[in-house]
């Protein structure tokens, strides 16, 4: 199969192009070069962003692409018109937020999605910019050769947003630590490298339409992910387990102060821990235990110094020491 990935060197793009050239691939990447490209795939440089950005692709055929692209919609319908007439079928890896606000529990690929999304687009937020490229992928290359892979929370090695890696990093100095409860709470999110090998499969298979691209629900819990990381770490550390309502009663911000973590019953929870994921496991979606994408996470980082890269633009994520030490002492 002949790959070309937009991106390729960061996260889930960077996954993608390490499982093809891990199948003997022809893969290609096209970025910016500012992270070492991954071993055995051609690397061709382009900033979408700028005049020009996709000169290097002038030519060459490929079986599929793949695009993670996140901000504005119109790099998605440049990339898909240029590439309509050479390329088998379009991946466009977006998300579930595309989904119309709030998704209920167990929600569909068919749930209402989020309105006034454009393909022709500036940057505007992040539900509309992914929204709008999948109208781009699907406006050029039609429902049939285009595929819609609608992520919820990705966790694995090379994360670049650093939810995991502030846990790791935090359990890993040791003490007693918040652990937003209920220790049974149910999560849902996926893998990147399981992310990848869908990818993959479906492109072998000629899957078209969106998918909702998570692990099933309750894969693991917020108690197991964080017993996992004491594990992992080995660190002298201590969770205390407090009640939701306490942790939202001190000003602490789900999501983003405790990563991950977002209270039981809420529309927050509901839409990224809840969908219906039965379509992707029928079509081969096979999702790894916890201690494993726990334990790689942790190596990884080990090996990058502790400090796990952000996505330029990115604000950072956890609880400052100060407040969680505050919150703990009450």
């Amino acid at each position: 199969m002949r790959l070309l990935v937009l991106g390729g060197s960061e996260f889930a793009g960077r996954a993608v192009a390490e499982a093809a050239a891990g199948r003997g691939w022809d893969v290609t990447v096209l970025n910016r070069g500012r992270h070492a490209p991954v071993p055995g795939v051609r690397s061709l440089r382009g900033d979408r962003t700028a005049p020009g950005g996709l000169d290097a692709l002038a030519d060459g055929a490929w079986d599929a692409v793949v695009d993670t692209w996140s901000a504005a919609p119109r790099a998605v319908r440049d990339a898909a018109r240029l590439l309509r007439e050479r390329a088998g079928r379009y991946v466009y890896v977006s998300t579930c937020s595309v989904y119309a606000w709030a998704p209920p529990p167990g929600y569909t690929e068919l749930a209402p999605l989020v309105e006034g999304a454009s393909a022709d687009a500036d940057t505007t937020d992040y539900a509309r910019d992914k929204r709008g490229g999948e109208l781009a992928a699907v406006g050029s290359f039609g429902p049939d050769r285009s595929l819609l892979v609608r992520c919820g929370l990705l966790l694995g090695p090379y994360e670049n947003v650093g939810r995991l890696p502030w846990w790791l990093n935090r359990i890993a100095r040791g003490g007693p630590f918040l652990a937003p409860g209920p220790r049974d709470l149910p999560l849902q999110y996926v893998d990147v490298r399981d992310l990848a090998e869908w990818i993959l499969g479906a492109v072998e298979r000629e899957l078209s339409g969106p998918y909702n691209l998570m692990s099933p629900q309750g894969h693991t819990t917020m108690g197991e992910l964080l017993d996992t990381c004491v594990r992992v770490t080995g660190a002298d550390a201590e969770p205390r387990w407090t009640d939701p309502d306490a942790v939202l009663a001190a000003g602490v911000q789900p999501w983003t102060q405790l990563p991950v973590w977002v209270p039981p019953g809420s529309d927050l929870h509901d839409a990224l821990h809840s969908a219906d994921v039965s379509r992707a496991v029928a079509t081969g979606l096979r999702c790894r235990p916890v201690a494993e994408t726990v334990g790689d996470t942790w190596r990884w980082l080990r090996a990058a110094g502790g400090t796990a890269p952000l996505r330029p633009g990115r604000p950072p994520v956890g609880l400052d020491p100060a407040a969680e030490a505050e919150l703990l002492g009450a």
